[in-house]
């Protein structure tokens, strides 16, 4: 696993690196502009940044058969693949990116050139290693913005600003709904999903054109929304690492837990299955047992589930379905 250095300001990551839930949102068309998406990256540029070096995704081993038992596997892909649409059936509509506009393209800033450079490349690896869409060129248009700072709030707060603003989303995010995107101090990693609606055909159509809704990584209420037909996909996302809080983890296995939450719309992070998971190294639920460095058999197999079948043409596996391709990658039947 590698192991790199953060600068001294910013400690060492390894080496160095049930309030009620509100009404239903209604799925209208936005009209709005979104005036762009925010960003946390004021001072990286994808034109300047260190070339990506190569990196190779290796196969961990498959999991164990204690960790198989009962609704194990179940339960592990409910905890990675969170879902709060209500009028669109979960069983074949879970959020992923769908290709076109919407393919990955990540930029990451905080660390040493290099060392941001193989974070944004491992993501880029494990994406395509399970069949999600990225983007060929490193110069693309990035929507996949990954922050390391000692200052998380300030970072977070451009993101709060951008979509409580008026001219983005009107009122959607005014008032209480202003503490489902707020700042919370106790996780080292926070963030957000923009998400798409309008299925296929507005896969070629810039993000601030579409219908977007903001889900956080670590939700305060629950927010449902009224719809996304049969694609919904993830247009962006926006994660901040508090390197206050990361101090003792390789660079390497920061670097999968951030791609784990960048190739699913994962929102309730603190779990602990009986089937490992890179998640569990941050869980607070999780003791007792090693934790995993690198992603999982599991997470590898229920992405590469995730993104089985076209996915800008027509709805995800069921999450029924995502189990027994799952078992068939373990080589269970």
């Amino acid at each position: 696993m590698r192991r790199i250095v953060l600068a001294a300001v910013v400690m060492t990551i390894g080496w160095f690196v049930t309030a009620r839930p509100p009404a239903a949102q209604p799925a209208r068309p936005d009209t709005l502009s979104h005036t762009g998406l925010p960003s946390v990256l004021h001072e990286v540029n994808a034109s300047t940044s260190p070339e990506i070096p190569d990196v190779t995704v290796s196969n961990p081993a498959p999991p164990a058969a204690q960790d198989l038992a009962g609704d194990s596997l179940y339960q592990f892909i409910v905890h990675h693949a969170t879902t709060h649409y209500v009028t669109t059936a979960t069983t074949r509509n879970l959020a992923r990116w769908r290709g076109g506009a919407q393919s990955i393209c990540p930029l990451t800033g905080g660390l040493h050139p290099g060392d941001n450079a193989f974070v944004t490349a491992r993501l880029r690896a494990l994406a395509a290693y399970v069949g999600a869409p990225v983007q060929s060129s490193p110069q693309c248009k990035v929507n996949v913005q990954i922050l390391f700072t000692s200052n998380p709030e300030e970072g977070m707060d451009n993101v709060l600003k951008w979509a409580t603003a008026t001219a983005t989303f009107g009122g959607r995010y005014s008032g209480g709904m202003r503490d489902l995107l707020a700042y919370q101090s106790g996780h080292a990693i926070q963030g957000w999903y923009i998400t798409t609606r309008g299925g296929a055909r507005v896969l070629n159509t810039d993000l601030a054109l579409v219908g977007l809704d903001v889900l956080p990584v670590w939700p305060r209420i629950a927010q449902k929304y009224l719809g996304g037909g049969s694609g919904i996909g993830i247009g962006a996302v926006i994660l901040i690492v508090d390197t206050t809080k990361v101090t003792g983890y390789s660079i390497g296995t920061i670097a999968d837990y951030l791609a784990m939450l960048t190739l699913s719309v994962v929102q309730s992070p603190d779990r602990c299955d009986a089937l490992p998971s890179i998640l569990d190294v941050m869980s607070s639920s999780c003791t007792g047992r090693e934790r995993p460095t690198a992603m999982t058999a599991g997470d590898l197999a229920f992405l590469k589930a995730l993104y089985y079948r076209n996915t800008g043409l027509g709805p995800s596996l069921s999450r029924a379905a995502i189990e027994d391709n799952m078992m068939r990658q373990f080589g269970v039947h």
